[in-house]
């Protein structure tokens, strides 16, 4: 294989091996405790990093541009997905409309497989019939996307104040955006070599495939993250395989006798 074409096909495969702490990529303790000593600039480095970090999200876009050639598509599916993020990022950390981020990482993970499924023809193959309209598909996952960054941006600290609160949206919201122009830099210059490649045509069905593979890994991670989230004391793996994951539930079970009844 060339290497263009294995390199994009490591990009989607990477997600695999990428720790479910990762994937989930939530605010940590540290980003928390910086947004209340800075301003707005930390706000954009957070919403750049969280894109950058965003395999779910860099999956998704990795499967629209895949088989688009010009620029004017190009920015066109991009610019509706970007539309869609935007609303739902901004109006519902506004609003303080949230859920549970690991369910709505679940549902947004169903995306990547969506595209990696509508990349290789399924809708023709499986359903006889023609694939949704693309523009319209990528802007409603654009919606549900964003939705995804508002429940991790609503862990941070945005003040009480409408303005100062609205002015850190802005900002996390512009961060996103930087992030993902740097990414689908990366991703056109990496896919545009790899087109001139015999081996794109070889290998673009199983690079769809591989990412109809990685967004049913992130499913599974986002689920079993949820289960634990929800019932922690009644969610059990065996001690060997998962004592790294819950030395903390071990100790508050410690502290609290009255949970080993649970």
């Amino acid at each position: 294989m060339k290497p263009p074409a294995r390199l994009a096909l490591l990009l989607i495969l990477a997600a695999l091996l990428i720790p479910l702490q990762s994937l989930g990529h939530g605010i940590s303790e540290a980003d928390r405790q910086s947004m209340l000593e800075g301003g707005y600039w930390l706000y954009v480095l957070l919403g750049a990093k969280h894109m950058l970090t965003g395999y779910d999200h860099l999956l998704f876009l990795f499967g629209v541009i895949f088989f688009l050639t010009g620029f004017r598509d190009i920015a066109r599916f991009v610019t509706a997905f970007t539309l869609g993020h935007c609303i739902t990022l901004i109006l519902a950390t506004f609003l303080g409309i949230t859920w549970n981020y690991y369910l709505v990482d679940a549902i947004i993970a169903l995306s990547v497989i969506y595209k990696g499924f509508d990349n290789n023809g399924g809708f023709q193959k499986y359903f006889d019939m023609r694939s949704p309209s693309l523009l319209g598909a990528v802007f409603v996952f654009g919606l549900l996307h964003g939705f995804g960054l508002s429940t991790r941006l609503q862990q941070l600290p945005l003040g009480d104040d409408n303005l100062a609160m609205l002015g850190r949206i802005l900002s996390f919201n512009v961060g996103v955006e930087v992030g993902q122009i740097a990414a689908l830099s990366v991703m056109v210059a990496i896919l545009s070599l790899w087109r001139r490649r015999e081996s794109f045509k070889r290998f673009a069905h199983a690079a769809n495939v591989a990412l109809v593979y990685a967004g049913g890994l992130l499913v599974l991670m986002q689920l079993h993250g949820y289960s634990h989230d929800a019932d922690p004391d009644s969610f059990r793996f065996p001690v060997e395989e998962h004592r790294h994951i819950h030395q903390d539930m071990d100790i508050e079970k410690t502290e609290d006798p009255s949970r080993e009844k649970l």
